[in-house]
């Protein structure tokens, strides 16, 4: 990061996204789910409110409604973060953490 401090789980931060399907690099808001050795874990949030996942409001911080999206994890280094947003209260890292939790169980079963 630019400030040199490390974001925390919750944090909604501007980050550097390689796309999927293109090698094209856009800045974009992501939610940090951990950071470990200097890397952080993420994901991506988009405004498509067509897609799945946990809604993020406006209300709450976001610039505009928008989505996190669950099935978009990837890790970022700290370099390609450009700033931190905002922080998600407890209720929605709850919310986000219960969705991740419905997506892992069968790992266990």
């Amino acid at each position: 990061m630019k400030n040199g401090k490390m974001p925390k789980s919750g944090d909604i931060i501007l980050t550097k996204v390689q796309f999927v399907n293109t090698f094209e690099v856009k800045t974009r808001p992501a939610l940090v789910l951990f950071e470990e050795y200097d890397n952080v874990v993420v994901a991506g949030i988009t405004s498509n409110l067509k897609m799945d996942g946990v809604p993020l409001l406006k209300k709450e911080g976001a610039i505009k409604d928008s989505v996190i999206k669950l099935n978009y994890l990837f890790t970022v280094s700290k370099e390609m973060i450009s700033k931190t947003l905002f922080h998600l209260n407890l209720k929605k890292k709850r919310i986000v953490f219960d969705e991740l939790k419905k997506k892992l169980e069968p790992l266990v079963e």
